[in-house]
């Protein structure tokens, strides 16, 4: 089993707005490094995104699947790949908890390609991947709150 990734940051937002953008999966190819296109494939009632369809642009090649997402509005946004000829096995989440002036966020991936890729390069590509979807939530919800 994959063990998987996390990295916090603290962010001065409220988790609501935070969970907005992260939530707002179409316009990740916007601020998201590396999203190249997101399509969204159903929502729920609330216009909320159930399913998506994703294009990565990888390390060695364009990396296609679709996410299936759990919503618990403020504080988690979770989400799980299904099948694919790129992915193994997809998971993740953000969670969204109130400071005194800020918000904790916790980003956690796990990733396992349907491709050869060592095991410490697998970890290093999640990291990164961790690493600047903080980085970019941060400027994103930033730049929408000004």
């Amino acid at each position: 089993m994959p063990e998987g990734t996390f990295s916090t940051l603290e962010i001065d937002a409220a988790p609501e707005a935070l969970y907005d953008v992260a939530a707002d999966v179409a316009a990740y190819p916007e601020w998201a490094t590396g999203v190249k296109e997101v399509e969204v494939l159903e929502s729920d009632e609330s216009g909320r995104v159930d399913r998506a369809r994703f294009v990565l642009e990888g390390f060695v090649k364009e990396i296609r699947y679709v996410l299936k997402y759990t919503h618990h509005r403020p504080n988690v946004l979770s989400w799980v790949a299904e099948p694919s000829d790129d992915l193994e096995m997809l998971e993740g989440s953000y969670q969204f908890t109130s400071l005194d002036d800020a918000t904790e966020v916790v980003y956690s991936l796990t990733v396992e390609p349907n491709f050869k890729v060592p095991g410490f390069l697998r970890r290093q590509a999640e990291k990164q991947i961790v690493t600047t979807a903080l980085r970019g939530l941060r400027k994103r919800v930033t730049e929408e709150h000004q």
